[in-house]
C-alpha cells in the first residue's frame, strides 16, 4: 500500500466532523500572543493574550549568567490537545531582547476518534535578539492524530535555540507507537528567504518507526535546533559525551547553525538537549543554560 502523504491525510481527519460542543465547554480554538522588548537594558514581556486553553505567566529575571533575559511559562489548565483542536501561537522578540519561552508541563496529546488536533506556532527574533523556545515534551495518546507546524524568521544578527521532544505514548502503561500519525515541521527563514526545513512524519499503521534507520530499538525523539553562529563539533562531542542517549550534530543548510537529534529513553533524550543547549548558549550568548525551575 503507498504511504499517504501528510497533506492528503490531515485533509482527510479534518473531513471528519465533530459533534457540537456542550455549553460551557472548553473553546476548541485557542490562541496566544507574547511579544518581548529589550527596555533600559532588560528584556521584558511587552505583551500579552491568551486565550483559552492558555495563559501566560508575566516575564520572570530569574536567569542570574543572563540577567538582561526574560523568561516565560506559558500554562493550559488541560495540559492537551484534543480531537479538533486548532491551537495558534505566536511569539515575537524585539531588537537586542533576550527570551526564554517554554511551558509548564508536557502536553498530551489524546486519543480519537473524528478529526484531529493541530498546533501552529510562529516564532520572530529581530536584529541582534535571541530566543530560546523549549517547550515540554509531547506525549501521543493512542489513537492520536497530531499535526504541528512551526517557523521561525531570523533578522540580521539575530539567533534562536528551538527544541522538541517527542514521546510515542504513556510508556509507564506500556503503550507506544500505537498513535494514528504525527507530522511536525519546522520552517526557517531570514531576510533571504529559506534557511532550511525540517520534518519528521511518523505514521505507525504504515511503516514501522521502530525499523533500522528510523528509531530502531528507541521510543523518544529530540531535536535541536541552533539557529545562528554556531558549530556543529563541539555539540557533536557535549552531547556524545554527556548522556545514554543515541545522538548527534549536523551543520544546517546555507550556514544556518546546527541541528543536534537523540534517540533514547525519555531522561536519555532530555538530557542530551539540555547539554546541546548549554553548549549553543555557550557560543551565542556567553553564558551557561540555568538548571530547569519546574519543580
Amino acid at each position: 500500500m503507498a504511504a499517504t502523504s501528510p497533506q492528503d491525510a490531515f485533509e482527510a481527519y479534518a473531513a471528519e466532523r465533530l459533534p457540537p460542543a456542550a455549553d460551557g465547554a472548553v473553546g476548541k480554538e485557542g490562541r496566544l500572543d507574547a511579544a518581548f522588548a529589550a527596555v533600559d537594558g532588560e528584556t521584558r514581556l511587552v505583551q500579552d493574550y491568551a486565550t483559552v486553553p492558555f495563559h501566560l505567566t508575566g516575564g520572570l529575571d530569574h536567569d542570574e549568567a543572563l540577567p538582561d533575559l526574560a523568561t516565560v511559562y506559558l500554562q493550559s489548565p488541560t495540559g492537551a490537545v484534543a480531537q479538533g483542536d486548532r491551537h495558534d501561537l505566536s511569539v515575537t522578540v524585539g531588537e537586542n531582547a533576550k527570551a526564554h519561552v517554554t511551558t509548564g508541563n508536557a502536553t498530551k496529546v489524546h486519543g480519537m476518534d473524528r478529526n484531529y488536533g493541530r498546533v501552529d506556532v510562529a516564532l520572530s527574533v529581530a536584529a541582534d535578539g535571541y530566543l530560546e523556545y523549549l517547550p515540554e515534551p509531547t506525549i501521543l495518546h493512542a489513537d492520536a492524530r497530531y499535526r504541528g507546524e512551526t517557523t521561525l524568521s531570523v533578522a540580521d544578527g539575530a539567533s534562536a535555540i528551538v527544541g522538541e521532544i517527542v514521546v510515542p505514548g504513556r510508556l509507564a502503561r506500556d503503550e507506544a507507537f500505537e498513535f494514528e500519525r504525527a507530522y511536525t515541521r519546522l520552517q526557517a527563514r531570514d531576510p533571504d528567504g529559506l534557511l532550511f526545513e525540517d520534518a519528521t512524519d511518523l505514521h505507525p499503521a504504515e511503516r514501522d518507526p521502530r525499523r533500522p534507520g528510523v528509531m530502531g530499538d528507541h521510543d523518544v525523539l529530540g531535536t535541536l535546533y541552533v539557529v545562528g553562529d554556531a558549530a556543529a563539533d563541539p555539540l557533536h562531542e557535549r552531547v556524545a559525551d554527556a548522556t545514554t542517549a543515541r545522538a548527534g550534530a549536523t551543520a544546517l543548510p546555507n550556514d544556518a547553525g546546527v541541528m543536534v537529534r537523540a534517540l533514547g529513553d525519555r531522561g536519555a533524550v532530555s538530557g542530551a538537549l539540555d547539554a546541546a543547549w548549554d553548549a549553543a548558549r555557550r557560543t551565542l550568548v556567553g553564558a551557561p543554560a540555568p538548571e530547569r525551575r519546574k519543580d
